[in-house]
């Protein structure tokens, strides 16, 4: 992991806020984001990781009332994350986590070995399905439709046992999942009184191990489970 940088974020923009300068494709390199988002908090702790907070500048937006010259004129979808490197602009967090380890220096964070790398694959095919099926469990019987999800982790957890990490050591693939598991974490916790880590100790390590590593602590805008919850209990709940 590249040393621990600190820095000042730029501010949030909204519907109001002009394109900050410079001008598109001028060769400067950027992350465009919410601080709020966990998708693009995946590119975010993977940028920190890899020591680029001075090759990817972070363009942050206001996710519920982002400016129209982000669909306008940078990424047409209007979804944020989105990257832009070398005269073209890439989106999809996993497809941008991915990039961002293979085009930039900085440590690897895919390990050589075939066996991890096939096992990598199979965990970021599920996360759509994990994601999907732990928010839909906001609106039913929470405990019942959401543990299945979390007792996936926990047996994926259990593959390898050379560190407390998805793949043994850190990698992209606890990039993938922490953002989302710590938040429905917090929001279950905080909401339904559900602790998905009773019963699951491996998961309850992961999560406890993860929130020790600056490059992840860095990216997290919500510390507090109420403000969190307060936070997606529209989008969620109705």
């Amino acid at each position: 992991m590249a040393s621990v940088v600190y820095e000042n974020l730029p501010p949030v923009l909204d519907s109001k806020s002009e394109q900050p300068p410079p001008p598109l494709f001028d060769g400067t390199t950027r992350l465009y984001m919410a601080y709020t988002c966990p998708f693009a908090q995946r590119v975010w702790i993977t940028r920190n990781y890899k020591g680029l907070q001075d090759e990817i500048k972070l363009v942050a937006f206001d996710l519920q009332d982002k400016p129209a010259w982000y669909k306008e004129k940078v990424y047409p979808s209007n979804k944020v994350p989105s990257l832009e490197h070398n005269g073209k602009i890439i989106g999809e967090s996993l497809d941008l986590i991915n990039y961002v380890d293979s085009n930039f220096e900085g440590p690897s964070l895919l390990p050589d070995d075939p066996e991890k790398r096939k096992f990598a694959e199979e965990l970021f095919s599920y996360s759509d399905t994990f994601i999907k099926d732990v928010s839909t469990s906001f609106k039913g019987d929470t405990a019942k439709e959401a543990g299945p999800a979390f007792d996936f982790l926990e047996k994926a957890l259990d593959k390898f046992d050379d560190g407390p990490f998805f793949l043994g050591q850190f990698s992209l693939v606890d990039i993938a999942y922490i953002p989302f598991v710590d938040g429905y974490q917090m929001i279950l916790s905080e909401g339904f009184k559900y602790d998905a880590t009773i019963g699951r100790p491996k998961l309850a390590a992961w999560i406890e191990e993860l929130n020790k590593m600056d490059v992840y602590k860095q990216t997290k805008y919500f510390k507090d489970p109420k403000q969190l919850f307060e936070y997606y209990k529209i989008p969620f709940l109705q």
